[in-house]
């Protein structure tokens, strides 16, 4: 299956290049660029995008609150959006999460990290770069401005409480069958009736929610 990718950013240049970059790979195609959130917004609803790389830092609308208008449309409600970020400077990836993004790409990734990003993110099946996300926001869901949490794992059975925390410790599926000592379809069955009960769009929401909740404390292994 082809996955329809929109970009969004307001550098021309790193447009063009993501662009080309993308359209090297035969799985996927551009349907639309974007120099602001708006544009964004707008263009994944005119072209039905699979997945939206979305830069934080636009002008118009930036690409929190275009990636919360996203999340919020039952319209595009299988959208994936990849959030670009300058990683260890950028304070907005947690709240770019809380607004839906599934995950996010240091803007200075190499070209095949990128496509094999995409291909993750499209497919739902784990968080971008697991470890460096968890750290982050552990960095900042520890801080008093934390916000509060909305659904926490009491709703859990205790095995989904364990997959829980190992998601947020950025295992896989197959990584957290090993854990457990389960197949990789039962640690799948798992991941996605926790996702349900939680009300969470994807894995990313919760990491997010097993840190807001104490689940996992910061600076866990």
């Amino acid at each position: 299956m082809t996955v329809r990718v929109l970009l969004a950013d307001d550098q021309t240049l790193v447009r063009e290049a993501f662009a080309m970059l993308v359209e090297s790979a035969p799985d996927m195609e551009v349907v639309g660029q974007a120099a602001t959130g708006r544009q964004a917004v707008e263009l994944v609803r005119a072209r039905r995008a699979d997945l939206v790389v979305m830069d934080i830092r636009m002008p118009d609308l930036d690409g929190i609150e275009a990636t919360r208008l996203i999340a919020a449309d039952d319209d595009l409600a299988g959208v994936k959006v990849l959030v670009l970020t300058t990683y260890d400077t950028d304070e907005n990836i947690v709240e770019a999460l809380r607004a839906g993004a599934s995950g996010f790409l240091v803007k200075d990734t190499r070209p095949a990290e990128l496509l094999d990003a995409i291909r993750t993110v499209a497919a739902g099946e784990a968080l971008l770069s697991p470890g460096p996300t968890a750290r982050l926001i552990e960095r900042f869901l520890r801080s008093p401005a934390a916000a509060p949490v909305t659904a926490g794992p009491d709703c859990l059975s205790d095995r989904e409480r364990e997959v829980l925390t190992l998601v947020a410790r950025g295992l896989n599926n197959t990584e957290i069958a090993e854990t457990l000592g389960l197949s990789p379809l039962t640690a799948k069955t798992h991941v996605s009736r926790t996702m349900g009960k939680l009300g969470a769009r994807d894995r990313a929401q919760l990491v997010v929610v097993a840190y807001e909740s104490g689940l996992v404390a910061p600076g866990a292994g």
